[in-house]
């Protein structure tokens, strides 16, 4: 259930509302758009109707939600969610279309630092790097856990670039939260319920992806447990699916996008480069994510592919990702948007 409040309802008025849902049990969850403040209700509804918001003062109207991702929903909340990462210009959800680029495991200092610079050259605007990787096989390369970590601030102080990475465990949210602007969740934990319910404690958001055989409506349920918890903070990663094809990784379900932004106020972050696990086809399916609308690409960029620890094949060289940039710009002109800018990624930078 949301109660809708009037344009210009008073803090006052918005407080009444609060106090007398939480005084029946129920959660609430106050959103401040741009044209309405919404009070999201959440939790055991059964003793509430909508008579009992309706006549309060500043009260517009009082909605049930029928989606069972009630914060999620656009229904609680038309307006986009936009999110500003701190200490940074950076906006992921508006008219610019963010791109996040790196390799896909910190394999050293020199790797990363050189990563970082010849991507914020090009024009990416965040740093993505795995300091901790979730491998199929317990004898692959796992990651440099806290060291990677180490490296990519470390980066970040020499570029200005933000740093997004993954976190795989939740007694390791902390540490990570303390070195990430941005928190990954892979596919494979999508729905790991205790570990979104501790990145939805933390005040960092989270980029959540899509599970290899999740549906859209479970990675929007998935979503609802962080939101719940707290962080508003959320984007959704299309990244492809398994499906009986076998020319490609993965699937990439480019219909994610519109369907998702239809269904969804939070930002959508397309990854081509796990979508199709193939280099030659990132650029094309990079290109045809921001035509469709996404908010964010995250592609994955190494200096020697066929050297590299993990995921090689899909990998872009340094100039392959140059030339990317350039076509995207030129994507996203057509379309009425523009890629953001990495010259005023950090405040300080």
């Amino acid at each position: 259930m949301i109660v809708i409040m009037k344009p210009g309802a008073t803090a006052a008025e918005i407080g009444a509302v609060i106090r007398k849902a939480e005084s029946t049990g129920a959660k609430t969850h106050p959103i401040y758009g741009d044209n309405r403040t919404v009070v999201a209700l959440v939790g055991d509804l059964t003793g509430l109707t909508r008579e009992i918001f309706d006549q309060m003062e500043g009260v517009l109207q009082t909605v049930r939600i029928q989606e069972p991702y009630k914060l999620a929903s656009r229904t609680t909340r038309p307006d986009n969610t936009v999110i500003e990462l701190v200490g940074s210009r950076v906006r992921i959800g508006g008219n610019e279309v963010v791109v996040m680029a790196g390799p896909c495991s910190v394999e050293s200092r020199a790797q990363i630092l050189e990563i970082a610079h010849a991507v914020k050259e090009a024009g990416a605007t965040i740093l993505r790097g795995g300091a901790f990787k979730p491998r199929t096989s317990p004898y692959d390369f796992q990651g440099m856990g806290l060291k990677g970590l180490e490296y990519l601030a470390e980066a970040r102080e020499a570029t200005g670039l933000p740093i997004i990475t993954e976190v795989m465990r939740e007694e390791e949210v902390p540490m990570v939260a303390e070195y990430a602007d941005i928190l990954q969740i892979g596919a494979r934990n999508m729905q790991n319920y205790g570990l979104l319910q501790a990145v939805g404690k933390q005040a960092r958001p989270v980029m959540l992806k899509r599970g290899i055989s999740g549906t859209i409506r479970e990675l929007l349920m998935c979503a609802e447990y962080i939101v719940s918890n707290g962080n508003y903070n959320v984007m959704l990663c299309e990244r492809g699916i398994r499906t009986y094809e076998t020319a490609t990784r993965n699937t990439f379900d480019l219909n994610a996008v519109p369907v998702l932004k239809e269904t969804s106020h939070l930002p959508i972050v397309a990854d081509p480069s796990h979508g199709t696990g193939l280099r030659e086809l990132v650029p094309a399916m990079s290109r045809a994510a921001v035509a469709a609308g996404a908010d964010a690409i995250i592609v994955e960029v190494h200096p020697d592919p066929d050297s590299a620890v993990s995921d090689g094949r899909q990998s872009l060289t340094l100039p392959d990702f140059a030339a990317l940039m350039q076509s995207l710009r030129r994507v996203a002109a057509a379309v009425d948007r523009s890629v953001a800018d990495p010259v005023h990624a950090r405040v300080n930078a």
